[in-house]
This record gives C-alpha cells, structure tokens and sequence, in this order.
C-alpha cells in the first residue's frame, strides 16, 4: 500500500491551529487549541501504527496481519490526559469569569514594570539618584526592617476578644490585689482577702 498524503497534512494542519489558539489570550480559545492538538497527537499516533489490521486477540498464522496495540494504548492514555487538562482549563474559565466576568488573561503591572525596567549594574547604582517608584525591597540598597512581634498576641475573633479582656481584668484585679488597692479591686471595693476572711 502507498503512503497518501492526507493524514500528514491534517496532522500539520491540527497542529497549527492549535498552537495558533494556545498562543492567544483568551481562556476559550486556549481550551480549543489544546482540543485541537490532543486530535492532532492522536491522529499522529494512529498514523504511526501502520495500515489496520487484525485484532491482536485473535489466532492467526500470519503475523504481519496483527494490528500493532501501542499505538491504540497511547491514543487511549493521551485521551485521558486530554480530558482531564480540559477540565482544569473549563474550571479556570468558569472561575474566572465568576470573578471578574472576562476570561481573558490580563496583563500583571508588575511584570509590566520589571519588563521595562533598564539593566544597570548595582555597583553603578547610586542610592540618592533613584526615583522614588525604583526604591524598595528589591533594589539591593533598601534595608528592610525586621517584622514587628508584639509581645502579647493578638485576639483573632470576637471570642478571643471577649476572653482576653476578661483575663486583662482579672490580671489588673490581681495586681491591685497584691498591692494593697481597695478601689481597683472587684466585689464593690471589697478586697478578696477580706472576702475570704468573713
């Protein structure tokens, strides 16, 4: 049998339009091009198998009749895989058109800045000639400060707001307890040793 020339040109022709659609923008369109690329792979590796055959299950007494199995094995594994990509790009498309109602990938200010940003060497960086915007943690000349640790730690929520008030009374009570203050202390100005004496 002669080799035809339409498989290879359907095999380019998904190729291209795959990576022509992966290359854009839009969520949708790189979904559709990484479809098409999974046909085109699978198209590719049917074509690689050879002319069809018999089923590799069944007893015959040629050999060169038997279809060759791989082939079918990896269009089988590449379909799964294709699937499962497809359904993560579909769950990023959804979510981000939850979001911001687009699902167009937008570019990010940041690698913007950096991209524009010229190369100069940081020994020829002069600290006081830097504008304002180029100043930071990222410059090589800023020291950062080291994060401030409170010594006490925050509350998170409304409980633990709620029980660290009650324990900063009690604490306060304790201490005027213990100095002797009549007025700063619970049970109406009633010391608590008092208390405990009557």
């Amino acid at each position: 049998m002669t080799p035809t020339v339409v498989l290879p040109v359907i095999i380019a022709g998904l190729y291209a339009a795959g990576v022509y659609l992966l290359l854009d923008r839009s969520l949708t369109r790189v979904l559709l091009g990484f479809l098409l690329l999974g046909n085109a792979t699978n198209v590719l590796l049917l074509s690689a198998g050879g002319v069809a055959g018999l089923a590799p299950i069944l007893p015959v007494d040629d050999e060169s009749q038997i279809n060759d199995p791989l082939p079918q094995a990896l269009v089988l594994t590449a379909i799964v895989i294709t699937f499962g990509i497809s359904a993560f790009v579909l769950a990023m498309i959804y979510r981000s058109w939850r979001l911001v109602r687009d699902e167009v990938v937008q570019d990010d200010a940041e690698d913007l800045r950096v991209a524009t940003r010229e190369e100069i060497d940081a020994d020829d960086r002069d600290p006081e000639l830097l504008h304002p915007a180029e100043r930071g943690p990222g410059d090589g000349l800023t020291v950062e400060a080291p994060p401030h640790h409170p010594d006490t730690d925050t509350p998170s929520d409304d409980v633990a707001l709620g029980l660290a008030g009650a324990e900063a009374a009690e604490n306060e009570s304790a201490e005027a307890a213990a100095v002797g203050d009549v007025s700063a202390t619970p049970a109406g100005g009633r010391s608590a040793r008092r208390e405990e004496e009557h």
